[in-house]
């Protein structure tokens, strides 16, 4: 490792302890966005604006091609194991890495404002990025015009992860993490007696044939060359156990690598739900909250990535996890990797999103350090 981020990773480790004990809600990151903002001043950062009233974006230089670096900055409503850097907000955690990200990305600005040389022909735009985990930050921001304002040409993230082994950066170029949607399932029925079936409309009835036929979907549907799931993971319905159900409610989750596949589903779904519940008597809908697209990540950039890291490069196979970072794909070229964070010896095991989430904050400075590289090699 450069001596440089060797001597400032203790600075990181308490910069990302101070981060994990003030998680807070998408879109609601006031202390968090301050904590940023106070940082960046301490390191010497000149231009510091405020977007979106929590989003913080740092720019370095005047002019040339701009490439981004973001990190998400918003925790997960998740009661946290005790530990001695505990959240501080109960029933919030940094359960996701955020953390982790936020200090890479300070951890990365302090660097450039300690070597200007760095981008003294480019433009760097640091993105702290608030909602990742919900509405969704990046949409947000584009909408509001960040992009087009520096004229943002490439785009990069990582993300902590446990599944990848401490010491290792893993990416894929193209497809590495999923579009994703929720869906709604409404079977409306009729009431009667439980006694006198005939009189009425089983909407649970109706359910139970939905669910099956739902599930040929994906076998029949869509080509076994491509991959997606389909599963609902709540259902909620009838009033007592001696009335025919008049309404029941299914939840799901729906997940493609790719626009085709899942235009597929979400058409699919509509038909299923809409015409079996028909042949039980009863009226299907389907409503779908469409979230974020395929992470698809560009093959330059990623060739670039496996240049710099060397053996420490390996190559992830895709997952059907989702990242608001995959907006910023559907306009500029991008490249989303994970740093690697699982080390069963010192019990870094957990995985996202869980109470027991942690990793050991010497990665940290690998992922400044590698952000530097990047910039430099591009």
């Amino acid at each position: 490792m450069d001596t440089y981020f060797e001597n400032i990773k203790e600075e990181l480790k308490q910069i990302r302890r101070e981060l994990h004990k003030i998680p807070e809600a998408g879109l609601q990151e006031y202390q968090t966005s301050a904590y940023i903002r106070e940082k960046l001043q301490s390191f010497g950062a000149a231009r510091i604006e405020t977007w979106l009233e929590t989003a913080v974006v740092a720019i370095f230089g005047e002019e040339g091609e701009t490439v981004a670096f973001r990190a998400d900055i918003d925790g997960l409503p998740v009661q946290e194991t005790p530990k001695e850097y505990a959240s501080a907000h109960p029933g919030w955690m940094h359960a996701c890495g955020h953390d982790g990200h936020t200090a890479i990305l300070l951890g990365f600005a302090k660097y450039l404002c300690d070597h200007p040389e760095a981008y003294a022909r480019r433009r760097v735009v640091l993105i702290f990025q608030p909602a990742e985990e919900g509405p969704g930050g990046a949409k947000l921001l584009i909408d509001a015009g960040l992009l087009k304002k520096y004229e943002i040409k490439k785009i990069i993230g990582c993300h902590i992860f446990p599944q990848v082994p401490q010491g290792k950066i893993a990416c894929r170029k193209g497809a590495m993490m999923a579009r994703n949607g929720e869906v709604d399932l409404h079977i409306h029925g009729t009431s009667a007696h439980g006694a006198q079936p005939h009189l009425g409309n089983d909407a649970v009835l109706a359910a139970g044939a939905v669910i099956t036929a739902i599930h040929t979907i994906l076998s029949r549907n869509v080509s076994p060359l491509d991959r997606g799931v389909l599963t609902f993971g709540s259902i909620h319905g009838g009033e007592a156990c001696n009335i025919i159900a008049k309404e029941v409610k299914l939840e799901g989750t729906m997940r493609a690598f790719s626009d085709t596949a899942y235009e597929t589903m979400e058409k699919r779904v509509h038909e299923v739900v809409q015409g079996v519940a028909a042949g039980y008597g009863c009226r299907g809908e389907a409503v779908f909250r469409h979230m974020y697209r395929v992470v698809d990540n560009d093959p330059g950039l990623v060739q670039a990535l496996e240049a710099v890291c060397g053996d420490a490069y390996e190559e992830t196979p895709p997952y059907m996890l989702a990242e608001d970072f995959s907006l910023y794909q559907t306009q500029i070229p991008g490249m989303f990797f994970f740093l690697g964070s699982g080390n069963p010896e010192k019990g870094f095991t957990a995985s996202l999103h869980s109470a027991e989430f942690d990793f050991d904050e010497a990665i940290l400075a690998t992922g400044a350090e590698t952000y530097a590289k990047l910039l430099q090699k591009l």
